[in-house]
């Protein structure tokens, strides 16, 4: 049987839980994060772990972050003594796996999630079934759920460690981090995605939408956090897609159908996942992880 790990206690400064990841103080220049098996959905931490979770998304983040490393910097350290580190941490952690840690720099997080749509879904197929836009962005009528959209659109929204995010617009993000930023985060986030769906589909898989996370290192905007993850994407069979309907998906969409089927209302506590979708969820992102990596 898996052993989950829901919550870490290195002998380190803790400095938050965030909902999946759990951040430490190594030194002046360094953060300990480690990868939880937790799941979020709809912004609320669910009572029951995804066995293996942690370090799919790790792998795949640095997967992602290696690839994309001609395009931007990120925030992983490539130090022989960090990697030595993590072993020797990993040992102290009953449960804990070698891929669920990493030593990175530290980065002044940008407030901003950096959300892009590449296909109406989710709450973007919602908006425009009642607008006709996406986030305030007119889009063509008649467009089907789940449809490819014209052109990727950059939709960010606020960065929540707690509560729900909450789409905001691109004259907001200008107000935030100022015009030169805000204009860096679009084109940065919008060539991610294209260079990432471009790769997914030589792999079988379309990548509907994905989000970034980004900071300053050194005085220069790196990619943070995790990159095109089950967690922070939604991923679907491209020889299964059908417009005008929900998609298969390898990802956490697995889990909000099913809690919206049982009709919960998106506040805590959450509800514990039976076996079957725990299974389900954890067998998807083993599978994208391998589909996308092997």
């Amino acid at each position: 049987m898996t052993v989950t790990v829901t919550r870490s206690n290195l002998d380190l400064k803790l400095l938050r839980r965030g909902k999946v990841r759990d951040i430490y103080e190594l030194d002046e220049h360094h953060l300990v994060i480690v990868t939880s098996d937790r799941l979020s959905a709809f912004d609320v931490v669910l009572p029951t772990p995804i066995p293996g979770k942690g370090a799919v998304l790790n792998r795949l983040t640095r997967f992602w972050m290696d690839k994309f490393n001609h395009l931007v910097r990120n925030h992983l350290t490539q130090d022989s003594r960090h990697r030595k580190l993590s072993v020797e941490l990993v040992e102290t952690e009953p449960g804990l796996q070698p891929d669920q840690i990493e030593v990175v720099k530290k980065a002044k997080v940008i407030p901003v999630e950096c959300v892009v749509r590449g296909y109406l879904a989710g709450s973007g197929w919602k908006d425009y079934q009642k607008s006709g836009e996406v986030c305030g962005i007119p889009l063509p009528p008649g467009l089907r759920q789940c449809e490819e959209l014209p052109e990727p659109l950059f939709t960010p929204s606020t960065k929540a460690d707690e509560g729900h995010d909450e789409n905001i617009s691109m004259e907001q993000v200008v107000r935030t981090v100022g015009s030169q930023t805000a204009a860096r985060l679009r084109d940065l986030s919008l060539q991610l995605y294209r260079a990432g769906r471009e790769y997914a589909r030589s792999r079988g898989i379309l990548i509907a939408d994905t989000k970034f996370e980004f900071g300053f290192i050194e005085g220069e905007i790196c990619v943070v956090d995790e990159v095109m993850t089950p967690d922070s994407s939604r991923f679907w069979p491209a020889d299964r897609y059908e417009p005008g309907r929900d998609q298969p998906s390898f990802d956490k969409q697995i889990v909000r159908n099913y809690l919206t089927e049982i009709g919960w209302d998106k506040t805590p506590p959450g509800p514990v996942l039976p076996p079957a979708i725990v299974e389900r969820t954890s067998h998807a992102y083993h599978e994208i992880r391998e589909r996308l990596t092997a």
